[in-house]
């Protein structure tokens, strides 16, 4: 019963297990557990090419092996490793002694204390770690992202024509295109995530305090330096930082976290927009046969998928400011508190993972209604105002500004009558008059770049 989503603690594994799943490999218990194993695995392979008069072969017959091993661990040498946590109680500890049980296995005895050779647990955390978050933002964050642009893009490029009553401070303002307003956040997004392709994913290697000192006593000949640069860089496809304590600084980690949260604001303001249009009538939801809006109004459906993605983004960020301002701080070489936190990368990505699904179910469901921006824009002739009297600017009529406010400020309701009787009055050419006639709230939309 305990097993049940029903009695999880957090609703990331709890309400929302289904729309968070494919983050466990990467964040959970087992999957942090896996990933040690493989950068432990890989590091024995990568000594195997530098230490000098150790006979390698029959180590090496097993490469495959035991790389397939790690990648594609079994259930059963996860729960032994927190077997063997029980009596150690240490994490890394218990992974290199199920290491060196599967050798025993292998009848690999004899290379056995080169599993762990020279390092500390934060050379296995602070590469596995990082090469799961890669990892995941790879395969799930990232795609999950550009779902959601994708869609915004298609709905930009089919809406590019549509004319939008825009609203400044909340009042009525100079019209736009809807296209062109949902293209906003396409930008926006795009830019971030440039950014964000920019950081690398950054990782320590070097021992107790950084600097190789077991690796250099025991073999002063071999090129540690070099070799850790081969070995982060190239076998585990990260950036290892040169200079750090026994920890990672965890600057770019930081800086990746904060990329994810100016990511999330742009998703909340975007959500919160289309909540608004929603509420304005520009939007109708499609909904599924039996799906109830209201316990209490039958007529309401209500937008939220919209209020629970910023809901999620907003945990999020709260979440990504306390990682990127705690992680880069630790008391002089070490302190535990980093670890601890660590743990807890999953919890963002996964509130943000809920968010963005919660986003394309919302998005897939909106249907334009026209008829509702139509009507706006039609109850807003004062917004050509400000295209008449640029215009009568450019002509060198005396106070245009001062004649369009007296008229906005002096009528009660400014309709297309009232304009042209506006325009009928004024002592300018006939070809200027049949020029401002041909300004509408539905044509005074200005130009943007190209949406296609």
């Amino acid at each position: 019963m305990d097993a049940s989503p029903l009695y999880a603690i957090s609703p990331v594994d709890g309400r929302y297990a289904g729309g968070t799943k494919d983050l466990k490999r990467y964040y959970s218990e087992a999957g942090l557990i896996q990933y040690r194993i493989r950068v432990e695995v890989a590091y024995l392979f990568a000594l195997a090419k530098v230490i000098p008069n150790v006979d390698w072969s029959e180590l090496l017959k097993h490469q495959n092996t035991l790389t397939s091993w790690c990648e594609n661990l079994p259930e059963v040498d996860v729960q032994r490793v927190k077997t063997i946590e029980k009596t150690t109680n240490h994490d890394v500890k218990a992974v290199e002694y199920c290491i060196k049980e599967k050798m025993d296995a292998l009848g690999l005895q004899a290379y056995k204390e080169w599993v762990h050779f020279g390092l500390t647990s934060q050379d296995i955390n602070n590469t596995a770690i990082p090469l799961s978050f890669k990892e995941a933002s790879n395969a799930v964050m990232l795609p999950a992202l550009d779902e959601v642009i994708q869609i915004l893009i298609s709905q930009s490029q089919a809406w590019k024509d549509i004319p939008l009553l825009a609203k400044t401070h909340g009042q009525p303002a100079s019209p736009t295109r809807l296209g062109k307003e949902w293209y906003v956040f396409v930008a926006r997004l795009e830019g971030q995530i440039n950014l964000l392709s920019k950081l690398p994913y950054s990782a320590k290697f070097g021992g107790a305090t950084g600097n190789y000192n077991a690796h250099h006593v025991a073999f002063p000949d071999t090129d540690w330096l070099a070799f850790g640069d081969k070995f982060v860089g190239e076998d585990l496809g990260l950036y290892r930082v040169p200079f750090t304590t026994q920890i990672e600084p965890y600057d770019f980690l930081a800086a990746q976290f904060d990329n994810w949260k100016r990511i999330n604001t742009i998703l909340i303001d975007f959500s919160r927009d289309v909540w608004t249009y929603v509420s304005m009538d520009y939007f109708k939801q499609r909904i599924k046969e039996g799906e109830v809006g209201s316990s209490a109004m039958p007529h309401k459906v209500n937008p939220i998928d919209f209020e629970n993605a910023e809901g999620n983004l907003g945990i999020a960020n709260a979440l990504f400011e306390h990682l990127s301002a705690k992680l880069p701080v630790s008391r002089l070489q070490r302190d535990l508190t980093d670890s601890t936190v660590l743990r807890n990368i999953g919890v963002p990505f996964a509130h943000t993972i809920i968010a963005l699904n919660s986003l394309i179910k919302g998005l897939n469901k909106l249907v334009l209604n026209e008829a509702a921006l139509e009507a706006d824009l039609n109850s807003n002739w004062a917004v050509v105002a400000e295209a008449i009297q640029t215009i009568l600017r450019r002509e060198g009529y005396p106070n245009p500004y001062e004649a369009l406010k007296a008229l906005t400020r002096t009528h009660s309701k400014i309709t297309a009558e009232s304009i042209a009787d506006f325009i009928n009055q004024l002592d300018i050419t006939d070809a200027v008059k049949n020029e401002l006639r041909q300004i509408t709230p539905y044509n005074y939309t200005g130009t943007h770049p190209n949406l296609d």
